[in-house]
Formats: C-alpha cells, sequence, structure tokens
C-alpha cells in the first residue's frame, strides 16, 4: 500500500493567513523587537549622547542593586501596582454585571464608562490636577464653601498616592469593563437558565457559574492591568511629577532621568531590561497559576 502524500493545504489555508499577518509582523519586529535588542545591547554600554559609547559588560546592572533611588521607585511602583490591579478588576466586573444585557440605554452606559479610556492620559492628569490642587482646585474650594478644610490631595505622599490611584481606576476601569461585557455574553444563557430551575441564589450562581466561565477573561484583564501599572508614567508626571518628594516617584519616571536628564543611557537602558524581566516574572507567575488551577479541577 503506498503512503498518503501529505496535504500542504491550499493558498486559502496556509499562504493566505501569512500575507495577512506580514504587515503586524512587521510592524511588531521594526517597533518592538528591534528597539527591545537595541535596549538590551544599549545596557551594556556607558553610553552618553555626548560623550559617546563605551562596552562596560554588566556594571550599570551591578551598579543598579546598590542604587537606592532605583529601590525606592521600584517600592513605589509595586505599591501602587498592588493596589491598582485587584481595584481595576473588581470595579470592572461590579460595572460590567448589570451593563452585560441587552436592554435600552445599556449601550448609552457602556459609552459613558468606556469615554474617559479614549482621553489622553497627559489631558487626564491636567484636568485631575485642576481639581485637586490644594489652594485653587475646585474640589477645595467647594468644601471651604461647605465649611471644611481644604485636603492635600496631592501636596501630602499619602494622599498623592491615593488620588493617582483613584485617578487610573476612573480613566482605564471602562477598558476592562468592555472586557468582562464580552465575556459575560458569551456565557450561553442555558446554564443560568438551568441554575434558576434548581432553586439557585444569585450568589451561588455567580460563584458557580460567572466567575468559573469569566477565569479567561479575569487573566487577561490583570495580565494587561498589571502591565499598564507597571508602565505608568504620563498620569504620574503630569499629576505630582514624582512629589511630593519622591512619595509617587516611580520606575519608568527614574529610566527617564537616568536616560535624557542625566544622559546616562546605558544606565536608563538597563534598568529598562530588570523593568521588563520584572513585569514578564509576574506575567508568568499569574499564567502558572491560572495553569494550576485549572490542573487541580
Amino acid at each position: 500500500m503506498k503512503p498518503r502524500k501529505r496535504s500542504h493545504g491550499t493558498f486559502e489555508q496556509t499562504l493566505a493567513p501569512m500575507l495577512f499577518l506580514t504587515p503586524n509582523l512587521l510592524i511588531f519586529g521594526i517597533f518592538i523587537i528591534l528597539p527591545a535588542v537595541l535596549g538590551l545591547r544599549m545596557s551594556l554600554f556607558d553610553w552618553s549622547i555626548l560623550d559617546g559609547s563605551k562596552f562596560v559588560g554588566f556594571k550599570n546592572f551591578r551598579e543598579i542593586f546598590h542604587d537606592s533611588m532605583f529601590w525606592l521607585t521600584l517600592k513605589n511602583t509595586l505599591i501602587y501596582v498592588v493596589a491598582v490591579v485587584p481595584l481595576l478588576g473588581a470595579f470592572a466586573l461590579a460595572l460590567a454585571l448589570p451593563l452585560a444585557g441587552e436592554g435600552r440605554g445599556m449601550g448609552v452606559f457602556r459609552a459613558m464608562y468606556y469615554v474617559p479610556t479614549m482621553l489622553s492620559m497627559i489631558i487626564v492628569g491636567i484636568a485631575w490636577r485642576w481639581l485637586l490642587g490644594y489652594d485653587l482646585g475646585i474640589i477645595n474650594y467647594v468644601l471651604k464653601l461647605a465649611g471644611g478644610k481644604p485636603v492635600p490631595w496631592l501636596t501630602d505622599g499619602t494622599m498623592a498616592n491615593v488620588s493617582l490611584i483613584f485617578v487610573t481606576v476612573w480613566t482605564r476601569v471602562g477598558y476592562f469593563m468592555m472586557m468582562f461585557v464580552g465575556g459575560l455574553q458569551a456565557i450561553p444563557k442555558t446554564y443560568y437558565e438551568a441554575a434558576q430551575i434548581d432553586g439557585a441564589g444569585r450568589f451561588t450562581v455567580f460563584r458557580r457559574i460567572t466567575l468559573p466561565l469569566l477565569k479567561p477573561i479575569i487573566l487577561v484583564v490583570v495580565v494587561l492591568a498589571t502591565i499598564e501599572a507597571f508602565k505608568a508614567y504620563e498620569l504620574i508626571f503630569v499629576m505630582t511629577q514624582g512629589g511630593p518628594g519622591t512619595s509617587t516617584k516611580f520606575i519608568v519616571q527614574y529610566i527617564y532621568q537616568a536616560a535624557f536628564e542625566e544622559d546616562r543611557m546605558g544606565y536608563g537602558a538597563a534598568i529598562s531590561v530588570i523593568l521588563l524581566a520584572i513585569i514578564g516574572i509576574f506575567t508568568a507567575l499569574q499564567f502558572a497559576a491560572q495553569r494550576e488551577e485549572y490542573t487541580n479541577e
């Protein structure tokens, strides 16, 4: 019996998809992969715009571990990430649950919550800085009219961090809400009908049906929110510029300071490589936790 020849598929099945993917792959390679490789190479040099470059190996990385400002900005960033990611996930899901239906006006409410995500972070930062200003801010002005005392929203370290977390959640919650809306609408209605026949309560339905079937969406939301939080820069820089003092100075701002203000491009690139590694570790841990949970089930 002659062995059957393996089919390689038609043009529509093989080459056509690759042709459609080629523009995206080129853009990804030119603007993501290539800069990452060049940044990794730059981190091994004492690189200066004015004085040129000199190969120093892992000197920049050794210096980072003795840099107190690096550890301070990393600590500030981690606190911000740990606060922002759970709040974004919880509020996005809470908003999505009532807005996942097809009732009248649902589209309007979804659009209202989604609009802030379309605004530039710089515009958002300027607007909230105007609202939260100590002497001239609108919120403190209203508090004074009501007989209260002005609140140092941006001039106290703790309050500045709280303000940044609040504004971040306000700005980004609509984006992740739409992910949850899509996930909720994809759950077959038959599951809910069967639970209703069995007499299950709302909390039981949410815990036994909704949450388990939303796990892939929750993973995507957590990963994307974590990456965004680690990369936060524009909003923080516009609202607080890292102050008061260094209480809201995050790692991306320190990268910018080292690379462009101090003309230490190689050192800034080395911090960027470490930031990339940290984000990669957090992402891998989240995927591993999700995989472990599926395995146990």
